[in-house]
């Protein structure tokens, strides 16, 4: 049997057993990175040499080792499904082993207090600022943020209970559950952003003339798209002249931030809808400059005793 026609047998078995999104995901990663390489090959004739092959292929995109994990487990079960509904013998995604991963560690910008201040001066657009300053003092993930309705806002506090799709399916961006269940969460936010944001709300109101619609937050009647807030954050980085930071680093921009002004780390985690400390301690707290300098001076000082 060709692997592409095993592949479609697979996905309407993942229809029924995975969720919207994750079925759209796994669809992604085979059309881009798994049929170019494999759709014509008989499944029960795949070697050793040939997911070697594949896997070498792959490192070769230069994709993160997040990713290239996901594409192995992708794979792995994707024979499991051949082993039982289609006679295979083996899984040779288990056989040959998970990728050779690059043991780099990846680096993540963020902006100080002072940089951001720097960089929301560049925005003359009401609605995307408040975007960007709900990220830098809330700490969402871009999805949930572009998810967010204003049934979801209380006083001075959002409830994140839902993401969004970063990209269109079938003309349509999909509303699913948050990335685990440690990311629903309510989180406080301060009487400033809590009056600004109600400000957007009249904004739609009068725009749509309609009291009554359950308006997204950032957007309206739609919500925001990635492609366009990410154009208005460069928009703003140019005017102001300052080095652009990807959506996701805002997130990082947060938790280093609260660090920095020594809030409790388990606190940090909860408003991040982590599922442990150790996560946001290790990948998403940074120190800044000035702490560096005062790790040096502490470090000068203590040296001269010895």
């Amino acid at each position: 049997m060709r692997f592409e026609d095993a592949y479609y047998k697979y996905i309407e078995f993942a229809i029924v057993k995975q969720k919207k999104q994750s079925v759209m995901t796994l669809k992604n990663r085979f059309k881009y990175c798994i049929l170019p390489f494999f759709k014509d090959f008989d499944i029960y004739k795949i070697k050793e040499i040939d997911y070697l092959n594949w896997q070498h292929y792959c490192l070769q995109q230069k994709y993160s080792n997040n990713y290239l994990r996901g594409l192995h487990y992708v794979m792995s079960s994707f024979f499991d499904y051949c082993i039982l509904f289609l006679n295979l013998d083996h899984n040779i995604a288990k056989k040959v082993g998970n990728f050779r991963l690059c043991s780099k560690k990846v680096e993540h910008d963020f902006y100080t207090l002072k940089e951001f201040k720097k960089f929301i001066g560049g925005f003359d657009n009401e609605i995307y600022k408040q975007f960007f300053i709900l990220m830098f003092f809330c700490g969402t993930r871009p999805g949930e943020a572009m998810a967010l309705r204003f049934s979801d806002l209380s006083y001075c506090s959002i409830s994140i209970n839902k993401t969004i799709s970063e990209h269109s399916f079938d003309g349509s961006r999909v509303i699913y559950d948050p990335k685990s269940i440690d990311s629903f969460r309510s989180i406080v936010i301060d009487k400033k952003l809590y009056n600004d944001l109600l400000k957007l709300k009249f904004l739609y109101k009068k725009k749509y003339n309609d009291c009554n619609f359950d308006f997204y937050i950032f957007g309206g009647i739609k919500p925001l798209a990635p492609t366009t807030i990410n154009r208005y954050k460069k928009i703003a980085c140019d005017r102001v002249g300052i080095r652009p930071i990807k959506l996701h680093e805002f997130r990082h921009s947060h938790a280093s931030f609260l660090n920095a002004y020594n809030i409790p780390m388990q606190q940090i985690t909860e408003r991040l809808g982590h599922s442990s400390v150790s996560v946001t301690s290790s990948i998403y707290v940074h120190l800044n400059d000035n702490e560096k300098k005062r790790i040096t001076r502490i470090l000068n000082f203590f040296r001269l005793f010895f």
